[in-house]
Order: structure tokens, then C-alpha cells, then sequence
């Protein structure tokens, strides 16, 4: 017998009636019965007022791996609940019984599965998924712009995380410190961070592992000073065609430091504005000023970096005009990538402990009026994911121009490459391509816990990467 793991269902179904606003008082209880040749499933959808029993009952391939097995039961039992609370509540949801990070991952293992062709994406998620037109037609679309994607468990991608940052957003709920607090201890912290990077060298070689990319994000990594920067730069000297440095903060960027990513071979990097209204950055808690990233993005051009840009729909006291000049703004200065995310509010962030009043009737038309517009001035989608508390259940997007793919990006998103990740907080995801299996390793959060256990950190490594 193969059952789904309860939990990790309950989680997916839980999941589903927060997005459809049932509120917190249902209560879900869910069983599996396997039978010979197929699997039944009933569920109880329970509030205060009214308890609706439901059973179905659906054929299983036995022939496939439990992974599939797996996976296929969840899609259905999601896809059944989303069917009932859909004609209870009459409604509909942008994502249809999606309720997953990666719609373009499961649409691509789908076609990689034989379960449909290339060219049936947007109709097979419309029909057999409930998506959306516009979302199933934008699926489509990224996976025919994601022409970089190589499988092979050789290559892979090297991310290292600095989790510090100039000041905290609002809106933030990662695992990031302010500069301030800790700042007598980056040093100590590149010290660790460096002693991980050279065993994973020690790892790359014993594997024959080739790199692809390298991304060092954060947390803002252009918070370190210029003599720090270099430190760490030093020691990742991998022959890579792509290494981006997140400098998202333009208040951060100096000549000396964008000297220094240079000398390094530092390919891309990105200047983060997140809106041009000057207003909303300070209600935010970004102390910038438009000024800075003309001047820092002018910088970057003259050292001929890439540079991605990041946008967000729905922040606190925005409207639609004020993100369309922004879009206007941005299209000015035409950045290699824009990435467009929609606010996502999660506990930890000062905007939700403050319970602070958001206004998302216009996110809707703010997400759309950036899809038409970039693509209408030569920008093309090319990797999209989703969080979980965004505003009108919509979902993060990014655009590139002129062949100017950031391929950590797509790595990252549908998992087809190995990622070393180093430094606190960071994820290590071992990739085994032709058993479709994903293994997963993660270093603690916190700095001063990273610099303490930084040894036995790099052990449990090397024990991974066996």
C-alpha cells in the first residue's frame, strides 16, 4: 500500500481554502483508502454553521514510482477540493487548484512526464487545472523562453547568501539582519563564509562538478564594505559565464565597490528601486532616493554590468497611476531584466505585526498593466513564482530583453540544476535528473549560529555531496 503523506496533503488543502478566504474557523479532515486498483478519497469541509462530506474515487497507475504516485494524489485531491469550494463559494481563483511555488515546474513535468505536449500547456492547465486564460497562457510562454535549460548532474550553481541589509522593509519576512546590529560581526561572518566557500571547493573537485552560474544574494551583499567585498570576491575565482551580485539597495553602491565586482568578474547585478514614488519608499522603510539609483544604474552601465531591476504591485498606499509611472520610469531607462512582484505580507514582517490596511483592488489591474506593457516594448516572461499571502493569490514574474537571461534565475525556480548554497540561511539542493529526485540540505539561519557551527556545517556538507 502507498499513502500520501497526510501531513504534507492537509498542508495543500489548507492551503486551497486560505486562498478561496474561507477563514479560520473550518476545519478539514481528510482519509485515503486504497483499494486494489483505485484510491478513495473522503473529506470533510466543517465550519461553525455547516459540515459537507464529500467521497471520490479515481484510478491510480500502480506501475508508476511512489513519487508519482505521489504527486498524482495530491493533484487530484486538490483538484476535487478546489471543484467543491469553487461552486460553494462562486468563485474562482487567478491559479485555479494550484497551490505550489512553481507552476512552470509542474507544467514542465507534465511534458517531461509524456502527460501532455509542449503546445497544449495553456489549454491542459486551463482545463484540467482551472487556471486562468491569461495565467495559463503566461505558463506557456515562459516555457518557451526558458531555452538555457541543460540537465546534467554535473553542472551546477553556486549561491552565497549575506543576510544583511542597510535597514529593514516593511514588508520583509527574511531571515536578514540590519547592518547596525551585527555590524561587529561581519567580519567573523566573511571569516566563516570564506572556510565554506574552499571546502566546497574541496567538493567541486572531488566530484568533477562543473559551474555554471554564481549568485551571491542576500540581504543586500553590497552592504559589506569595499575591503570586505574584496575578501570574499578573492576566494570565488570559478570560470563562469554568469555571476550576479545582488546590490539592491542603491544607497549601498558606490565607484570602489562596483570597481571591485569588476576586477572579480562580476557579470550582472541588481539595482532594486522597487517603486519611484518617493513617498512610498519612506513608508516603507527604504531610505533612497530616485536619485541614488539613477546614479548607481548610470555606474553600472558605464562598467557595462547587465543589471536586473525588481518592482513591486500593491505596496501600502499605491495606485494604479503610481505604478504606472513607474513602469514608465523603469522602461526609460530599460534594464537588461525587470522583475515584477506582487506584495506578499507573511508573519515576521512589520507590515503585518502593525496590521497595517492594504489596498490590493488594483493589484490585479497593476500585474497586468506590467505584463503588457514590458512586452510590448520588447521584454519577453521568463521565470515566475509564487508566494504564499500575496495580495489576490498572484505571483512574481520576470522579464528579460535581448537574449539577457539570467539563467540562476531559471536554475533556481525549476530545480533542473544541482545549487551549492553557502552561508547562513542558505539551501543546498542536489539535483538527480533521471530519478527525478530532489534532495535538500539547509545551513542554520542566524549569523551568530552560522559562525559557531561552521565546521560542523561544513561536514554535513561534504556527508551530502557524497
Amino acid at each position: 500500500m502507498v499513502t500520501t503523506n497526510k501531513e504534507e496533503l492537509l498542508i495543500c488543502l489548507q492551503d486551497l481554502c486560505n486562498l478561496f478566504n474561507v477563514g479560520e474557523d473550518i476545519k478539514i479532515e481528510h482519509r485515503e483508502i486504497d483499494n486494489i486498483d483505485k484510491i478513495t478519497n473522503e473529506f470533510t469541509f466543517a465550519s461553525s454553521d455547516v459540515t459537507h462530506n464529500y467521497s471520490w474515487t479515481y484510478d491510480i497507475d500502480k506501475s508508476l514510482s511512489e513519487l508519482r504516485k505521489k504527486s498524482l494524489r495530491k493533484r487530484k485531491v486538490a483538484n476535487e477540493l478546489y471543484q467543491v469550494l469553487s461552486k460553494e463559494l462562486n468563485t474562482t481563483l487567478a491559479w485555479g487548484s494550484l497551490t505550489g511555488v512553481r507552476p512552470t515546474k509542474l507544467a514542465r513535468d507534465l511534458i517531461e512526464y509524456g502527460e501532455m505536449k509542449e503546445h497544449l500547456v495553456a489549454e491542459i492547465l486551463e482545463r484540467d487545472y482551472f487556471v486562468s486564460k491569461d495565467k495559463a497562457e503566461l505558463v506557456a510562454s515562459i516555457l518557451k523562453n526558458q531555452k538555457c535549460i541543460i540537465r546534467n548532474d554535473n553542472l551546477i550553481d553556486i549561491y552565497v547568501n549575506i543576510p544583511i541589509c542597510p535597514t529593514r522593509c516593511v514588508y520583509c519576512s527574511f531571515i536578514s539582519s540590519e547592518l547596525e546590529r551585527v555590524k561587529n560581526k561581519v567580519d567573523d561572518y566573511i571569516d566563516a563564509v570564506i572556510k565554506e566557500i574552499n571546502s566546497v571547493k574541496d567538493i567541486i573537485k572531488n566530484k568533477a562538478y562543473i559551474v555554471r552560474t554564481i549568485y551571491i544574494g542576500g540581504g543586500t551583499p553590497s552592504v559589506l564594505n569595499e575591503k570586505q567585498l574584496d575578501r570574499l570576491l578573492s576566494e570565488i575565482n570559478f570560470p563562469v559565464s554568469e555571476f550576479t551580485v545582488e546590490c539592491g539597495r542603491a544607497d549601498t553602491i558606490t565607484d570602489e565597490k562596483l570597481d571591485i565586482l569588476k576586477k572579480h568578474n562580476v557579470t550582472r547585478i541588481s539595482i532594486n528601486p522597487q517603486t519611484f514614488c518617493e513617498a512610498t519608499l519612506k513608508r516603507i522603510g527604504r531610505k533612497q532616493k530616485n536619485s541614488e539609483v539613477l546614479d548607481a544604474y548610470s555606474k553600472a552601465l558605464v562598467r557595462d554590468f547587465q543589471v536586473n531591476m525588481d518592482f513591486i504591485a500593491g505596496l501600502p498606499g499605491e495606485k494604479l497611476g503610481i505604478f504606472k509611472r513607474t513602469i514608465r520610469t523603469a522602461l526609460e531607462l530599460y534594464p537588461n531584466n525587470i522583475t515584477i512582484h506582487t506584495l506578499s505580507v507573511k508573519k515576521g514582517a512589520e507590515l503585518k505585526n502593525n496590521e497595517q490596511k492594504l489596498e490590493d483592488r488594483d493589484v490585479f489591474k497593476m500585474v497586468d498593466y506590467a505584463e503588457k506593457t514590458l512586452i510590448q516594448n520588447g521584454y519577453k516572461p521568463y521565470y515566475l513564482y509564487r508566494q504564499k499571502n500575496q495580495l489576490s493569490d498572484l505571483e512574481n514574474v520576470g522579464y528579460f530583453r535581448d537574449n539577457s537571461i539570467c539563467m540562476f534565475n531559471i536554475d533556481s525556480m525549476e530545480e533542473t540544476n544541482t545549487i551549492i548554497g553557502i552561508g547562513a540561511n542558505a539551501i543546498s539542493k542536489r539535483v538527480y535528473n533521471l530519478e527525478h529526485k530532489i534532495e535538500r540540505e539547509a545551513n542554520v539561519k542566524f549569523i551568530e549560529e552560522y559562525i559557531a557551527r561552521i565546521d560542523e556545517l561544513i561536514e554535513r556538507k561534504k556527508q551530502f555531496y557524497k
